[in-house]
Formats: structure tokens, sequence, C-alpha cells
């Protein structure tokens, strides 16, 4: 039985800043009725703010301790750790860590850092990592898609520096149970009672199965159709929307 849910947000309740058809309405509803709801994302494009900024200017009825990201999710080890962050990272992202201590780095974070994935501070990262400073990541991502084209993610350039340095990073955001697990933990709730809506099959959708929630793959955002072969081998539910997702789960009709 469904008691909650987790909601990917770029591709599930909007591609490019457009809000879904229908996913607006369909938090305030599920607000109304009561139904807790948890927010969780591994981009690395924005700050946690900035997430929750940019879903309430479309409308999304979010309070702020319901968005969890995987870059506030790492941000949260390092202090925990006393890292001093290499940050390879988004330009976006840079106000997230800006209050770490960084000089003489002895862990690496690696995010979607776009155009500076440059050859120089790849190797950066990789001599941090041979002298053993951690490697985290917020994700396996391998691509997401933004203004109609997919684009590379942080996970190959991630998959890089583990095979260069023979170091398996940590990954912090999903597909990892522990970030999952964070968000129950906030909802008191046990997994199996949690849906988990996505529009990737390995972050979103294994990765919940494989922490013990219920899954939903939907049909947009990053969707390609030869992921339904691995959602239904987990056992996931397939959606056309969000909203067709939620419809399912609750036996509603929004």
């Amino acid at each position: 039985m469904t008691k909650a849910i987790l909601f990917d947000i770029s591709g599930v309740l909007h591609t490019d800043n457009q809000p879904i058809s229908g996913a607006v309405d369909l938090i305030k509803r599920l607000r109304r009725q009561g139904i807790p709801m948890r927010f969780v994302t591994n981009t690395s494009r924005a700050t946690c703010q900035s997430v929750l900024n940019e879903l309430k200017q479309m409308g999304f009825d979010i309070k702020s301790d319901e968005v969890f990201t995987a870059p506030l999710a790492i941000k949260r080890l390092c202090q925990t750790k006393g890292y001093r962050p290499f940050c390879l990272i988004h330009p976006d992202l840079t106000p997230e860590f800006s209050d770490l201590e960084q000089s003489q780095p002895n862990a690496v974070i690696v995010t979607d850092a776009a155009y500076l994935f440059s050859y120089d501070n790849l190797n950066k990262a990789f001599s941090l990592i041979m002298n053993g400073a951690p490697l985290l990541g917020i994700g396996r991502n391998r691509f997401f898609k933004s203004e109609g084209q997919l684009q590379l993610d942080a996970g190959p350039f991630i998959q890089a520096l583990e095979y260069a340095s023979h170091v398996e990073a940590q990954i912090i955001g999903k597909p990892a149970s522990s970030f999952f697990h964070e968000a129950l933990t906030s909802l008191g709730m046990a997994a199996s009672d949690v849906l988990m809506i996505g529009d990737d099959v390995a972050s979103d959708v294994i990765g919940a199965v494989d922490a013990g929630l219920q899954a939903c793959l939907v049909r947009t955002g990053k969707y390609l159709p030869e992921d339904e072969a691995e959602a239904n081998a987990a056992n996931a539910m397939i959606a056309d929307s969000v909203v067709e997702a939620v419809n399912q789960a609750f036996d509603l009709d929004f």
C-alpha cells in the first residue's frame, strides 16, 4: 500500500522549467489530501535553494524541508568528515559549497561540471585521488535532457576517474540507498510504503527498488523506450506521466 511519494524533479515535474501537464495541480491536490511527499534530485546545476525557488516560480506548492538534493548531502558529509574538497562542479552550484574550506584539498567532489570537465581539472582530480583523497559523486547518471537534447551527466566522468585511479567513488545521491533512506527517515515511514516516481530507470527506479521502495518509471524527461525492459524486470510500474503514476498508485483520478 502506498502511503507517501518521493518525486524526482526534472523530467518528472517539469522539463526545462515548463511544468508537466497537470503536475502543479497534482501536488496541490496531494497536499490537500494530506499525502506526505518528498522531492529528491541529483541535479547539480543549482543549489538546493535555487531548486526550491524555481519550483515555486512554476507554481508548485513545495516546502523547503521537503527537498533533498545530492549536492547538499555531499556538503553535509564534507562537514561531518572535515573534508576540504576540490570541487569539480558546475559554476551555478558553487554557492552551495562556498562556506567549506577548500585550500589544500583532501577530497574530490564531482558533479555535472559542463565545460569545466577539462583535461586540467580532471587531471587535478586524478592526482588528488591517487594521493589518497576520496572520490565523492552525486550519482552515476549517464545523461540528462535539456532543451530537447540528451547531454552528458557526471556519471561518465566519475567512471573515467574510477578507471584511471582504481578507486571506487562514494556515491551520495541516487541510486545510493542511503540517499533514499535519508528521505524516508524524514517521512518516518517504511520503504515498502513509499513510491518513487522518476524518469531515470537506473538512478530513480532500480535504485529505489534496491532500497526497498515501490517505483514507477514515467515516459517523460530522459525516458527512452528501451528503459521499459529494465523497469519491468524490477517489477516497477510504468506510466505516461507523473499524474498517471499517482492515479495508478492511489486508484484516483486527478
